[in-house]
């Protein structure tokens, strides 16, 4: 199986090296690089193809949000995950809606932070507990304040399917096995998904789903 190459973007040196360490014994993973701000991560990455980013929010030079909005721009195929102190609806909410891949405080165990490497990598998202009944309570308050639905867009069968895998976190290959499709297809799919639907990643489709009924909230 392919190597996950990984970058660290954090202000403190002790964190960074801290989770290096309680990365190191998963030998899929391989950290590229650190940076202490946003500036230096991005020259890193001019240099350094990374698979998944740990991202702190809160940074000199460039917070989280701004360094974010430049690699969803120049590097599509990069999965940011936030690490960060602040476990607050706000922050996650805000971080989601703008293209974050995942969400965790860094009092999480280094398996949880593990398994949304893994996860933002094969199927490009993690969400945990916590952001998941942040989205819902997000998504009910929004359901209570606007009078019926937004319109919804037609899928075929086979594209609700495929979704609903998608929301249960099975891998491309895993859907593909399940549908009866090659996984090549089935990213195909997943692609189209996401320009039918109008979001920016596999967190929107799940928000979609949620709204729409075509998963049980």
């Amino acid at each position: 199986m392919p190597l996950i190459k990984y970058a660290i973007a954090d202000d403190h040196k002790i964190f960074r090296k801290g989770l290096r360490l309680a990365l190191a014994d998963d030998h899929r993973l391989k950290c590229i690089g650190e940076a202490e701000d946003g500036l230096e991560l991005l020259e890193l990455l001019k240099t350094q193809k990374a698979d998944v980013l740990l991202l702190d929010l809160k940074m000199p030079k460039m917070d989280g949000l701004q360094v974010m909005q430049e690699v969803l721009k120049k590097y599509p195929e990069t999965r940011i995950l936030i690490l960060t102190m602040y476990d607050d609806e706000h922050f996650i909410l805000k971080m989601m809606e703008a293209g974050a891949h995942g969400y965790l405080v860094k009092s999480a165990e280094p398996e949880e932070i593990k398994t949304a490497i893994h996860s933002a990598y094969e199927d490009g998202v993690y969400i945990s507990a916590k952001v998941s009944n942040v989205m819902l309570a997000n998504l009910t308050g929004k359901q209570k304040r606007h009078a019926g639905p937004e319109a919804e867009v037609p899928l075929t069968e086979k594209e609700k399917e495929v979704l609903k895998l998608i929301c249960q976190e099975y891998t491309t290959i895993e859907i593909g096995q399940r549908v009866s499709l090659s996984p090549r297809t089935v990213e195909g799919i997943r692609s189209h998904l996401l320009e039918k639907v109008g979001v920016k990643n596999t967190a929107g489709l799940v928000v979609y789903a949620m709204k729409h009924g075509i998963i049980e909230i």
